[in-house]
């Protein structure tokens, strides 16, 4: 064994004598370029490239220096620890590296700031609209699919391919998203998605068509439009009073991304002596009674074979996915950040990572996707009021919780505990939240069965869960098309709720962007959707105002948002009987109205006492003195 040991350490050595006699070379820097007057001074440069990590680094700019040098276990990397000072000006720094005879330079811009709109936030003023690029709108076929790319392959009537949507598309019916009453649109990812077909498993011959596999962190996806498409877009949403908010991915890679081929060490990623998934239960994190390898399992664990899971407790890791969420805000002028399965990341890093994006734009809203069933395991992962012994400061996030009781108040039989009364419950436990407004809340998305083929295509029911969505505390987020009514589940895969928008593509026999495209429900359900959102978007109550709900009653379920200015009243009966809604208990919140507006039909009620409630039916109200 001692014999086979030297063997191999002298083969290792000479293996590395080898590379070693190999001229250097820089073929990445990341980030790929910075700014001055950022308010954190400090920046780490990966430098990547033949033998990169075997030079020694000099840099030679007035307001720069070049505190440290690391290099790690593949000599291929190096990173450099830079500091900015704040009266540096705007240039293009020389990287220097030497060895031996060797000298290489690399440039690397420092750009000045520009005062285009960033870091906004999103509110419960906003409505958010989410888009699957891909699926949304063709404006450039030219586009559609590359020759030097991994996957070469579109083709829009393969479900599993991609289909050509682009950036271009979507620039082209920003008119029409406006007019629904949209203030925010948020993609799934549109980073570079360059990787292989799977040959097996659950996505085999599927393309990463959704955006969720990265191979390449500063390249937008050119089959998108690329860097340039993307501040494109950035630029038509601001320019009409809109924001974008960018789907972030922290937690996992594409096995085709180059530094998983490439790693700069062994600790890059999450590495098991076996394939070992994720348990995908978050009780662990917050369960006094857990036991430390199921939580190790639950962070640790790969999402999928072909998703390799990011250490993010390795020092260079995180600096190298928070500088690219920073320079991804600056570049794009982004204003939000969705993040995707939040729960699987190391909660450390996702706190550090959160605040610099907050230090360096303090309005900015973070909500994470963490798919849970009840609102403290929904608090644990933002701010709350719960005495946890690990205190998240993410300000938002996504609510699975009221997600699911809008699917059960709809579904389900009235009864002590069911129906609608889920939708009282779960915001009745609202305390627990440092403030529920900065929940994202939501219908259906892009990994659920459509909203309209849950509630069994029954357009009813479909009119009082948007009711709700659009009146109740929050900010509301929309999936592309349910506006038009479109429907499937996942069976028998996700591609089946991730359809075209008909008429965003060459050929399609159908534009439902235009009313005549539209049939007569698709229209009544385009104009449903449109009174409500742009009544939210008009009317600070529905903001800011404070929310008062009474217990639901008969299948009835009524709640109030009021402010010092302005008081409505929702109303909706799930039952299926009419009902006449006497209105003496509410008189809490109704004392000294005499009349109201029906703000769907805007008809004017003269008699508040009792109130006629259809059955299945939702009536929105501004009560009048």
């Amino acid at each position: 064994m001692k014999r086979i040991a030297f063997t191999l350490l002298v083969f290792l050595s000479a293996c590395l004598s080898l590379a070693l006699a190999q001229p250097a070379q820089i073929q990445r820097v990341n980030p790929i370029n910075w700014w001055v007057g950022m308010k954190n001074p400090n920046l780490q440069l990966l430098v990547y490239g033949p033998n990169a990590g075997t030079l020694t680094y000099t840099i030679n700019y007035a307001g720069v220096k070049l505190l440290k040098t690391h290099t790690v276990e593949n000599p291929n990397y190096a990173f450099l620890d830079l500091t900015i000072a704040p009266t540096t000006k705007a240039g293009t720094i020389q990287i220097v590296g030497k060895r031996g005879s060797q000298t290489l330079t690399q440039p690397f811009d420092l750009k000045a700031r520009d005062k285009t709109p960033k870091g906004q936030g999103v509110t419960s003023a906003d409505f958010i609209y989410l888009i699957m690029p891909d699926r949304f709108a063709n404006g450039d076929p030219g586009n559609d699919k590359f020759p030097d790319m991994l996957d070469t392959e579109a083709d829009p009537k393969n479900p599993y391919l991609r289909h050509g949507g682009d950036f271009k598309g979507i620039i082209n019916r920003l008119d029409y998203l406006k007019d629904l009453g949209v203030t925010a649109l948020w993609l799934t990812p549109v980073l570079d998605n360059d990787e292989t077909l799977k040959k097996e498993g659950p996505d085999r011959n599927q393309a990463g068509y959704h955006g969720y596999h990265f191979t390449d962190h500063y390249k937008i996806d050119k089959r998108f439009g690329g860097n340039a498409g993307y501040i494109e877009l950035a630029a038509a949403l601001h320019a009409r009073g809109m924001k974008l908010v960018q789907d972030a991915v922290y937690n996992h890679i594409s096995d085709d991304h180059w530094f998983f081929k490439d790693k700069p060490m062994k600790d890059w990623v999450n590495e098991w002596p076996s394939y070992t998934g994720s348990t995908h239960k978050e009780q662990s994190l917050y369960d006094p009674h857990g036991a430390a390898a199921d939580k190790k399992t639950l962070l640790d664990g790969w999402f999928t074979p072909f998703l390799p899971d990011m250490n993010q407790r390795n020092p260079y890791v995180a600096n190298f996915l928070i500088q690219h969420a920073i320079w991804s805000t600056e570049l794009f002028s982004l204003d939000a950040w969705r993040i995707d399965t939040y729960k699987y990341n190391d909660l450390a890093f996702m706190n550090r990572c959160n605040q610099a994006l907050m230090d360096e734009y303090p309005k900015i809203h973070l909500f994470g996707e963490s798919v849970v069933n009840n609102p403290v395991g929904q608090a644990f992962f933002v701010k709350n009021t719960v005495g946890f012994p690990f205190k998240s400061n993410q300000p938002g996030g996504l609510d699975f919780v009221l997600y699911n009781a809008f699917n059960d108040a709809l579904n389900q039989r009235f009864d002590w505990d069911s129906g609608v009364n889920r939708i009282h419950q779960v915001l009745a436990q609202d305390d627990v939240y440092a403030d529920p407004n900065k929940l994202v809340t939501f219908l259906e998305n892009h990994d659920t069965d459509r909203y309209l083929s849950v509630i069994g295509d029954d357009y009813d029911k479909y009119k009082m869960g948007v009711t709700w969505l659009l009146t109740t505390r929050g900010i509301p987020h929309w999936y592309y098309g349910t506006e038009i009514l479109m429907k499937g589940t996942k069976n028998p895969s996700d591609a089946e709720v991730r359809k075209d928008f008909p008429g965003g593509f060459p050929g399609d026999k159908e534009n439902k962007f235009e009313t005549a495209g539209r049939t007569d429900k698709e229209n009544a359900a385009f104009q449903f959707v449109r009174k409500l959102a742009t009544y939210r978007r008009d009317n600070p109550v529905l903001h800011t105002g404070k929310l008062m709900q009474f217990l639901p009653q008969d299948g009835t379920y009524v709640y109030f948002r009021y402010d010092g200015s302005k008081t409505v009243m929702v109303a909706t009966n799930t039952g299926d009987k009419e009902i006449g809604l006497d209105t003496g208990r509410f008189a809490e919140r109704m004392t000294g109205f005499t009349s109201a507006r029906d703000v769907l039909t805007d008809a004017k009620l003269t008699d508040l006492k009792l109130v006629k409630l259809p059955a299945k039916s939702a009536l929105v109200l501004e009560l009048i003195k």
